[in-house]
C-alpha cells in the first residue's frame, strides 16, 4: 500500500472530444464522437479547469484523436485562464518529430510555470492512424514510440544527441528550451509491446478501470518488467465516477445515463470499437459484453459507459463513502493516481471534489495540493469566512 498520509493524487478530464452534456458523449477509439450539447469552448473548458484546481485536482487530461480538439493548443489557451492546474496533454509520438515535441514540451513547461504532464498515446487503430498519414502496424508503432521517448528524454538532459534508429535519425541535436522540471510521462497499453515501452521509458503507467484483481495483475507485470530495467514507476487508473450522498442516488443516476442510450447507438458504437487493435479496448468490451445486463462487474464498478464510449468504459458508482472504499481497494494493489471524469464534467467535478475528496482526506489518504491561506482577503475553498469583531475605544 502507498505511504500515508495524503498519498493519492486525483486528476480530472477536459471533454474536447464532442463536448459535454448530461448524458454519455460516445465515440472515441476510431469511432466518431457524438455531441453533448455543451461545446468544447475556452469559456466552458475554462470553467471546468478553474473548478478542478479549486477542488484540489492536480491536473486535467486532454485527449487526443481525430475527433478531438488539438490537446496542445487547447491546454496552452486554458493555461492562461487557470493558475495552478497542470495539464496532462495526450499526444501521439511519430506524428511530430522527437526534437519538435521536446521543444514544444520545454516551451509549455517553462512558460506555464511547470504545469505540463505528457500522456503518450501510441494509437490502437490503424484506420485512424492512416488519417494522419501513419501506415505503420501496431508493433512498429510501439517500436517507434520507444525510440521517440528515448530521444526526447536525451534531449531534455541538455546534451547533444546523435541517434540513428529504424524510425528516427538525429545529428548534433541540442535543445535550447529544456523543460524545468522535465514533465512526467504517462502511458497506457496492455499488449506485450506496450508493457515493454512502459517498463523502459515512462514515469506513470495508466490502466483503465477493470476490477481490482485484474488491475493488481497488470501492476505486478509492469512492476516486474520495470525492475528488470532497473527502474521504478508509479501507477494510475483512468475511470469515470458517479458519486452521490447515497448509493440509491448514485445508481439512479447510472440508470438515467443508461436510459439515454438507444439500442441502435450501442450496436453502432460496439461495431466500431470491435475494429480496434487495442488490447485495452478489447478488455473494456469484454467487461460490458455489448448488452445492458449485469453491468456492475465488481461492487460499485459499473461498465455501462463503455457501451457507447471508446477508451475508459467503467465508472465508480456509489455513495461518497463507497467510492472512497473502492479507491482504497485500488490503492491497496498499487494505484496512486486517478484520472477521473463524469457527465457533465463541471457538475461531477464538484460532486467528487466536495464529497469523495473530503472523505479521503478524513482517512488520511488525500490532501489538497495547494490549500489557500486564510486571511481577511482570501478564504480557503469551502471554508466559512472569518469573523471580524470591531473594537470600540
Amino acid at each position: 500500500m502507498p505511504d500515508l498520509p495524503g498519498d493519492l493524487k486525483f486528476h480530472w478530464f477536459l471533454p474536447t472530444n464532442g463536448g459535454d452534456g448530461r448524458y454519455i458523449v460516445g465515440g472515441g477509439h476510431g469511432t466518431p464522437a457524438g455531441s453533448g450539447g455543451r461545446p468544447a469552448s475556452v469559456a466552458y473548458l475554462g470553467q471546468i479547469a478553474r473548478s478542478a484546481e479549486q477542488l484540489g485536482f492536480e491536473a486535467a487530461l486532454t485527449p487526443t484523436g481525430a475527433w478531438c480538439e488539438d490537446a496542445w493548443i487547447t491546454t496552452a489557451m486554458l493555461s492562461s485562464v487557470s493558475e495552478r492546474l497542470k495539464f496532462l496533454v495526450a499526444f501521439r509520438p511519430g506524428l511530430t518529430s522527437p526534437f519538435l515535441a521536446a521543444q514544444m514540451a520545454g516551451t509549455f513547461q517553462n512558460l506555464s510555470g511547470g504545469r505540463l504532464l505528457l500522456n503518450v498515446v501510441t494509437g490502437g487503430e490503424s484506420h485512424e492512424q492512416r488519417m494522419y498519414g501513419d501506415f505503420l502496424d501496431k508493433d512498429a508503432r510501439y517500436e517507434r514510440c520507444g525510440e521517440f521517448l528515448s530521444i526526447v528524454r536525451a534531449l531534455w538532459s541538455g546534451k547533444p544527441v546523435e541517434y540513428e534508429g529504424r524510425h528516427f535519425r538525429l545529428s548534433d541535436a541540442v535543445l535550447a528550451q529544456r523543460p524545468d522540471p522535465a514533465p512526467l510521462v504517462y502511458f497506457g497499453g496492455s499488449s506485450p509491446a506496450a508493457l515493454d515501452v512502459a517498463a523502459r521509458y515512462v514515469d506513470v503507467y495508466l490502466t483503465w478501470g477493470e476490477p481490482p484483481s485484474a488491475v493488481a495483475e497488470k501492476v505486478r507485470r509492469v512492476r516486474e518488467l520495470a525492475e528488470r530495467e532497473g527502474r521504478s514507476i508509479a501507477f494510475g487508473l483512468r475511470v469515470h465516477t458517479i458519486a452521490r450522498d447515497t448509493a440509491e442516488e448514485a445508481w439512479t443516476e447510472a440508470g438515467r445515463l443508461l436510459a439515454g442510450i438507444s439500442d441502435e447507438q450501442i450496436r453502432e458504437v460496439q461495431a466500431g470499437l470491435r475494429r480496434s487493435e487495442s488490447e485495452g479496448q478489447r478488455r473494456m468490451l469484454a467487461l460490458n459484453g455489448g448488452t445492458r445486463d449485469e453491468l456492475e462487474i465488481h461492487p460499485n464498478l459499473w461498465a455501462g459507459v463503455g457501451l457507447v464510449r471508446g477508451g475508459a468504459g467503467t465508472a465508480l458508482v456509489g455513495s461518497h463513502q463507497q467510492v472512497a472504499d473502492l479507491i482504497e481497494q485500488y490503492a491497496e494493489v498499487g494505484i496512486t493516481e486517478f484520472v477521473l471524469s463524469g457527465y457533465p464534467h463541471l457538475e461531477e467535478a464538484y460532486r467528487f471534489g466536495e464529497g469523495v475528496l473530503p472523505e479521503l482526506s478524513r482517512r488520511g489518504r488525500w490532501q489538497h495540493p495547494a490549500p489557500t491561506q486564510q486571511s481577511s482577503a482570501s478564504v480557503p475553498f469551502g471554508a466559512p469566512a472569518p469573523v471580524t469583531k470591531a473594537v470600540v475605544s
